[in-house]
């Protein structure tokens, strides 16, 4: 077995010992255009299965995905357009502030996520998934998906490119910042769904921002 040279500086040393694993660098590497295009196709795919989810259960979750919740709950919007419509204002930020690369990642994203939500309830019935399990599964899955979009640096839009600008200017985590603005949504949420349903609202969103806390931070990850 290979043993560890102490003569070494840290950052080598953690290498080593992560090398007898195989699954870790210690120098950044980039993610190929084919890895970016699966990683985000999948990231899409698992959110859009936590949002159906969390719709068809009548809940919320946070950011702008739960703002279009409370606008298709109160007029009635198709859900898939809402979500690319109030995304729209956040591309400025994108543009101006996080590169063009990951604004055409996350515009590639937000277009699979509202043509999914969509057409999901075509698809897809969680009619019968009992409540407390449904808010935290959904909430379980969006996190998965976000966590795979902030991987491949892109983003749901919306708060997605708030966090994850944050996040790279200020070193804020993207959890916590999701954290704080899925609250705000959810207070505001009491005139279109029930006490009831907010509660479960507001589990599935503690899921969600606690995996992304505890999962997406720069310093355990170094793939770009």
């Amino acid at each position: 077995m290979a043993t560890l040279d102490t003569d070494r500086p840290p950052v080598v040393q953690e290498a080593q010992r992560a090398h007898r694993f195989g699954n870790w660098s210690p120098t950044p590497t980039r993610h190929t255009i084919w890895e970016d295009a699966f990683g985000i196709l999948a990231g899409t795919v698992l959110t859009a299965l936590g949002l159906s989810m969390l719709g068809a259960l009548g809940f919320l979750t946070g950011g702008t995905a739960g703002l279009a919740f409370v606008i298709h709950y109160a007029g009635g919007w198709n859900y898939g357009l809402v979500v690319f419509l109030v995304n729209l204002p956040f591309y400025a930020l994108a543009v101006g502030r996080m590169g063009r690369a990951f604004t055409i990642k996350t515009a590639f994203g937000v277009a699979l996520l509202s043509l999914m939500t969509a057409v999901a309830p075509s698809y897809l019935r969680f009619d019968h998934i009992q409540p407390l399990l449904g808010a935290c599964l959904g909430g379980l899955l969006v996190g998965f998906g976000l966590l795979a979009l902030f991987r491949h640096r892109a983003s749901a839009g919306g708060v997605g490119i708030l966090a994850v600008y944050l996040q790279d200017r200020f070193g804020w985590r993207a959890g916590v910042t999701q954290m704080a603005t899925d609250l705000l949504v959810l207070a505001t949420s009491f005139a279109v769904i029930s006490p009831r349903a907010i509660a479960y609202s507001v589990l599935g969103a503690i899921v969600l921002n606690a995996f992304l806390a505890i999962n997406h931070r720069t310093d355990r990850y170094l793939a770009t």
